[in-house]
């Protein structure tokens, strides 16, 4: 018996509580310790005094029982909001944590043990939400119409709801088991190299990652591909900020900066030929013997093939990276973020993205709208380089623009405008590069919307000269400018677009007009229809489409970056912020 004694129980160390030291304190001890001799007469009926002392027993047990379950109440109230207070190990659900006080009963022991593994794994969960909080780029607040504004001028500036959606990126137990392995993996590493503008560049940084999680290795920092167009030579750094990159994925994957010398002189295979909507599977069975065997693989021309429906760790994995690890580097923050400040201290504004460039012309086979001179430019660029045009090669451009592949003109834009109630006297933030055909592109909306802005117009004496031949950077601060507008409309879907809209959804549901070409313009032919009925049919046909969520399950072939309802954003109160 005295070896029972001296046993420990291996999850518990047990301390008597203050609890129990009250219950050995006098008078309790001797009326539950202590034998009471029977008087010598051994009457049937107490004493007076023995009544007295009975009753005083049965008070004081009432007034125990009752501070007792007061207290073991705020212990375990206290054990779900303060994590210094966990029971076990954030590491493993079986390794003992100190806890301070040590005030556990034995008794207690079968009953706590389930309930405190699963407060620490919420304790642990909610810490790594409250970091993911502040890593999020978050947007300037939105302003709204003043109060004394027309009521269709208010409702133009009016922000959704957003049904109460909020970012939640809780990763399975399965994925945080496997973390630990793949985040240290030393011995496979992953090289990607990715080209084109800064949005096209991010969608195939965020698919590294996913890809060096799927196999299980290590990424190295991505190559940005020299642009040949703009004459871009940016680095990742130069973009981005390496080191929070790096910190807030060090539990998904292991990020390194450059290949370490054991695989200099690996055979160095660059496989590019990878064919659109490939699977996890697909990219286990295609590489994993090959990074097996030479411990290096290089993947280049990556540009949205992965497949958009993934399990939904790796979908929040794309938010993740998206959202939180691709923050701008702090010279392209800054001066963004200046910018941005002197917009939006005027007022709420209106963030356009205007795709009028010649490329944008060239690649979607469209008619500028700008008369016969400078279609017959297009044409002929078109014609010597036939790559170029994506898509629909059967429809003449009627058709193309009629099934919404051509980018809204000024005009259109400008129609669109007014008929969802944009004030004349709003300020107007242009996104992207110059557009061609120069002022006269942009004329009609000039005249019905004089206070238009550029990045080169909010910029004072050299701010923007140390970006000016880095294409990538300037494209960055027109996204933080815009990012911080009351209303976003893009003129034709991109990179671009797509991404603006989930991450205004993703930080609060920020308004985002997306342009429903397919049955507007048909509309923008018929003059036959009062300016105030045009005016109902178009808001009527945006009123779904200006920033509430739209699930991305209604349409499985949708980025989780543009619709990360429901994968990435949930009801629950596990929300990130």
């Amino acid at each position: 018996m005295a070896r029972a004694r001296n046993m420990k129980n291996p999850f518990f160390t047990v301390t008597p509580s203050p609890a129990f030291h009250f219950l050995s304190c006098a008078p309790f001890t001797s009326l539950l310790f202590s034998p009471r001799k029977s008087p010598r007469n051994h009457s049937k009926f107490l004493a007076p005094n023995d009544l007295t002392t009975l009753s005083f027993f049965f008070l004081s047990l009432l007034v125990c029982f009752t501070l007792l379950g007061a207290y073991f109440l705020s212990f375990l109230s206290a054990s779900q909001q303060d994590s210094s207070c966990s029971l076990l190990s954030l590491s493993s659900p079986f390794q003992l944590k100190k806890a301070t006080p040590s005030f556990f009963l034995t008794s207690l022991a079968s009953s706590v043990v389930s309930k405190t593994v699963e407060e620490g794994d919420e304790d642990r969960d909610r810490r790594e939400e409250l970091g993911m909080a502040e890593s999020v780029m978050m947007p300037l607040p939105a302003q709204g119409a003043a109060g004394i504004a027309p009521r269709e001028e208010r409702e133009f500036w009016e922000q959704p709801g957003g049904e109460g959606y909020k970012p939640c990126l809780d990763f399975s137990i399965e994925y945080r088991k496997a973390s630990a392995r793949i985040s240290k993996e030393s011995k496979r590493f992953l090289v990607v190299v990715v080209s084109g503008g800064l949005n096209q560049q991010r969608n195939q940084i965020i698919d590294a990652v996913v890809i060096a999680r799927i196999l299980g290795a290590a990424l190295v920092v991505p190559v940005l591909q020299v642009n040949l167009i703009w004459g871009d030579e940016s680095e990742f750094s130069d973009l981005f900020d390496l080191k929070h990159f790096k910190r807030t994925l060090r539990a998904d994957v292991r990020i390194v900066s450059s290949l370490p010398s054991t695989h200099l002189m690996s055979r160095q295979i660059v496989e590019n030929q990878i064919p659109h909507d490939v699977s996890p599977l697909w990219i286990q069975t295609r590489f994993s013997r090959l990074l097996n065997r030479e411990g290096l693989l290089i993947l280049k021309g990556l540009d949205s093939k992965l497949s958009k429906n993934l399990k939904p760790d790796l979908q929040k994995l794309r938010c993740k990276v998206a959202f939180h690890a691709l923050r701008f580097a702090a010279p392209v923050q800054e001066i963004g973020d200046r910018l941005a400040k002197r917009m939006w201290i005027e007022g709420p504004y209106i963030a356009l993205h205007l795709r009028l460039e010649k490329d944008v012309w060239v690649r979607s086979g469209c008619l500028t709208g700008l008369g016969p001179k400078y279609d017959k430019i297009i044409a002929k660029i078109r014609e010597s380089q036939p790559q170029y045009l994506t898509g629909r090669l059967n429809m003449n451009h009627m058709e193309r623009r009629l099934a919404g592949l051509c980018p809204l003109n000024a005009l259109e834009i400008t129609r669109l405008l007014k008929a969802l109630g944009a004030p004349s006297s709003a300020r107007l933030f242009i996104a992207g590069g110059e557009p061609f055909g120069g002022d006269k592109a942009v004329q009609p909306l000039v005249e019905e919307f004089p206070n238009i802005v550029t990045k080169e117009m909010l910029a004072r004496g050299q701010e923007l000269a140390p970006f000016i031949r880095k294409a990538s950077a300037l494209a960055a601060i027109d996204y933080i400018i815009a990012f911080s507008s009351d209303v976003f409309v893009p003129s034709h879907g991109g990179n671009m677009d797509r991404v603006m809209l989930g991450h205004r959804a993703y930080v609060g549901h920020r308004k985002y007009i997306k342009p429903n070409k397919r049955t507007m313009l048909p509309l923008f032919e018929n003059s036959s229809i009062s300016a105030a009925e045009f005016g109902s049919i178009i808001k009527l046909l945006h009123r779904r489409s200006q920033g509430q969520p739209e699930p991305r399950t209604n349409k499985r072939s949708r980025d989780v970056i543009a619709y990360p309802v429901p994968e990435c954003m949930c009801k629950q109160r596990t929300a990130i912020f």
